[in-house]
């Protein structure tokens, strides 16, 4: 079997996603563009012999439309002869984008491939594919006839239904901005960042969505962000709001990339694999609840690689809310210490597309860092899905 290999990963630090962020000034197709070049060229490996680059995007409109993978290749200074696809399973886009590239190597049809995600929620607002539109059509309309509601309410009914309460998630989100802001301070996040140029000229170095200092009681003064009379008539459980913008992650600009090849074409090439994919599943859910798909898709990627949860030394799970993994930790039985050990994306943001490869690059790194073995990382996907990946450090 062709073993498929991590040899480098690296992110953009996380900008705010709105008019004046610090990355707000650069088009995503950059920002995209600068990640690559960082990849081949911390490795001077010639990208003539990348075979493939999969990029994960989910406002796939506007300036991250016409396949932006091949506009960031090609922008990157990469040969005309590589090649780049674009892909979208929401939220997880750059996570399916590794899978798909790992199974290309251990299938044997790649050599050499970069997996990684792009999405600049300041030049593209979220929802803007689907703007005007109804983007499900009458089949979905006439199977869910109540119609499917917002990421945030299927928040507000996870949190509802497994009872976690406001306290619970404000302090959830305080420790993940707690555990970033040790990071940053002791340099952990160093490997895995490339410095980004604005347009003026200023280097944007940290994550500019960590906030330093939070603590639940800050965060307990917070509104509710979807409270709704009808939605509260629909689900009569909802009798607390509970989303706010402090226990969700950001709005955010980014892009990440992971370098995978097959372990002998690394060994030709005289580099040092970081980590291999041990396992992978996706998953479908309750498109309602639509954020509990990576409580099965763990499930199903801890069963085929025959592992338990108490053999992973590190899990990654997104932050899309609060209430995502609190739920999988009460779910998979794990170890919270184990859990974002860095900061999750209501801290390290969650710049859509980018984050599945986002995730995977903290991953690898923490493992590097701290010697373990194995790490998981999952993360829930609009409309009711899941990914799940585990990595073995090498």
């Amino acid at each position: 079997m062709i073993n498929a290999v991590i040899v480098d990963a690296v992110r953009t630090p996380s900008g705010r996603g709105k008019p004046g962020g610090q990355l707000s000034g650069i088009h995503p197709a950059e920002l995209l563009s600068g990640v690559l070049r960082t990849l081949v060229a911390r490795h001077d490996l010639d990208p003539d012999q990348v075979d493939d680059v999969i990029a994960g995007c989910v406002g796939q409109a506007g300036e991250q439309a016409m396949n932006i993978a091949r506009s960031a290749v090609l922008g990157a200074g990469f040969p005309e002869s590589v090649p780049a696809t674009t892909v979208d399973r929401q939220c997880g886009s750059s996570q399916q984008a590794a899978s798909f590239a790992a199974q290309g190597v251990i299938a044997g049809a790649y050599d050499v491939v970069i997996a990684c995600g792009v999405e600049s929620m300041s030049r593209v607002p979220m929802g803007s594919p689907a703007q005007g539109r109804d983007p499900f059509g009458p089949g979905v309309g006439a199977r869910y006839p109540g119609g499917l509601v917002n990421q945030g309410v299927a928040a507000e009914l996870i949190a509802a239904r497994w009872k976690f309460d406001r306290d619970t998630l404000d302090a959830y989100a305080a420790q993940s901005h707690a555990r970033a802001a040790a990071a940053m301070d002791r340099g952990a996040f160093r490997q895995e960042l490339t410095p980004v140029v604005g347009p003026d000229g200023g280097v944007l170095t940290r994550d500019e969505t960590v906030r330093p200092g939070t603590d639940a009681a800050g965060l307990a003064g917070l509104r509710p962000s979807f409270a709704d009379e009808e939605i509260a008539r629909r689900f009569p459980e909802i009798e607390d709001w509970r989303i706010t913008p402090g226990n969700s992650s950001p709005l955010t600009d980014g892009a990440s990339a992971v370098l995978i090849m097959s372990e002998d074409r690394a060994a030709a090439l005289g580099l040092r694999p970081l980590a291999r994919f041990h396992a992978f599943a996706v998953t479908g859910s309750d498109p309602l609840l639509m954020l509990t798909g990576v409580v099965p898709a763990s499930r199903r990627v801890l069963t085929r690689a025959g592992l338990t949860i108490e053999d992973i030394d590190a899990y990654e799970v997104n932050e899309a809310f609060a209430p995502v993994p609190l739920l999988w930790e009460r779910e998979l039985g794990a170890d919270p210490e184990r859990l974002n050990p860095r900061g999750g994306a209501i801290a390290l943001g969650h710049a859509l597309g980018a984050s599945g490869t986002r995730l995977l690059t903290t991953l690898v790194h923490h493992l590097r860092a701290t010697g373990g073995r194995y790490g998981l990382q999952t993360m829930c996907e609009g409309g009711g899905m899941a990914n799940a990946t585990i990595i073995e450090r090498i």
